[in-house]
């Protein structure tokens, strides 16, 4: 029996928050070190941890049947999963019937290859990391030399009528003399860009403290060289946007630390082995692989997911304040799902 075929409703929390988005996570390998997100010598799951294709559009199923109408595949890097191009197709089959939109999170090395077979899948926009325009920069700060990949997949996507959002981590001493130039250069190509602050996820090489940099600070950079206007444009995510006359662009904020959001939260995020977290900065889980591999999945799912309403937190609590701090979670963003 299919997932969605079990009785359902919608998805509830205990704050009355209506979940309707998924970030689902096809893998956590990713073919960059991010020095803000994980260490060099990065240890990765076992493959035979990771569900299967079947197990994730399965699993994608029972979310639609619950009232999830946005489903964004992350990782991870996403595209490095080898069988990555048959769950697209198979997703994008239900957009229109339960399903309204489906998208990704790539870091772009690998979007030139796969932009036109998403485009066809009905994938409409994508979120590509770039947090330097500056090739020396970039592979010092992602450890890989491969930054004309990612302007490739960025030129990629666009070609194939894919709208492209640029994700971009300010870090003090690394990119903050840039940002402004970043997005005029985005906003010249039609593209959005969204800033986001470092988040205290995992144990990575050096400290957090030195390179964490505020947006409000940013922001005050920003207005002495524009006029930002807050508008209420919104994509279902955490950010808040504004519009900037002078490059006839829009620009997101997404401030973990400095404007908490949590109120308006509508996301579940599920790991690559079905580990479902209510919220990004907590520690409560639900296992959806053993719910899938039970003798009665769609009933031991739809337990899950009612689960996960219950013990999902009204807000996280994420910190960056003293040199030597321990992150908030021992678990990696890629771990979780970016």
């Amino acid at each position: 029996m299919l997932l969605a075929e079990a009785p359902v409703r919608p998805l509830v929390d205990g704050f009355q928050r209506r979940i309707s988005y998924l970030r689902l996570s096809v893998t956590d390998r990713c073919d960059l070190r991010c020095t803000y997100c994980m260490p060099e010598a990065m240890t990765f799951l076992p493959r035979k941890d990771v569900l299967s294709l079947e197990e994730l559009y399965q699993l994608s199923l029972g979310f639609i049947a619950r009232g999830v109408d946005k489903i964004r595949i992350t990782g991870g890097e996403p595209l490095v999963r080898r069988d990555i191009g048959d769950l697209f197709p198979a997703l994008g089959r239900h957009l229109g019937a339960g399903l309204n939109e489906l998208t990704l999170t790539t870091n772009g090395t690998q979007l030139a290859q796969h932009a036109d077979a998403l485009a066809k899948a009905g994938v409409r926009r994508v979120n590509i990391s770039l947090d330097t325009m500056d090739r020396a920069r970039f592979a010092e700060l992602t450890r890989r030399d491969r930054l004309p990949q990612v302007l490739e997949g960025i030129s990629a996507a666009k070609d194939a009528g894919l709208k492209v959002k640029l994700n971009t981590v300010a870090l003090k001493g690394i990119n903050e003399d840039e940002i402004a130039d970043l997005i005029a250069w985005a906003h010249g190509q039609g593209h959005d860009v969204t800033l986001i602050e470092v988040m205290p996820l995992g144990e990575v090489d050096g400290d957090r403290i030195d390179h964490y940099l505020p947006l409000t600070s940013v922001r005050a950079r920003l207005e002495e060289r524009w006029d930002l206007k807050d508008i209420d444009h919104s994509t279902g995510g955490p950010a808040r946007y504004v519009d900037i006359d002078e490059t006839g662009g829009r620009l997101g904020f997404i401030t973990p630390l400095t404007g908490n959001f949590c109120a308006s939260c509508n996301r579940l995020r599920v790991t690559a082995t079905g580990q479902l977290y209510p919220c990004l900065g907590g520690g409560e889980r639900v296992d959806l692989r053993a719910a899938l591999r039970s003798e009665d999945p769609a009933r031991e799912l739809e337990l899950a997911l009612n689960e996960a309403m219950r013990i999902k937190p009204e807000r996280h609590f994420f910190e960056i304040s003293e040199r030597g701090q321990e992150p908030h979670l021992p678990r990696h963003m890629s771990m979780t799902g970016g």
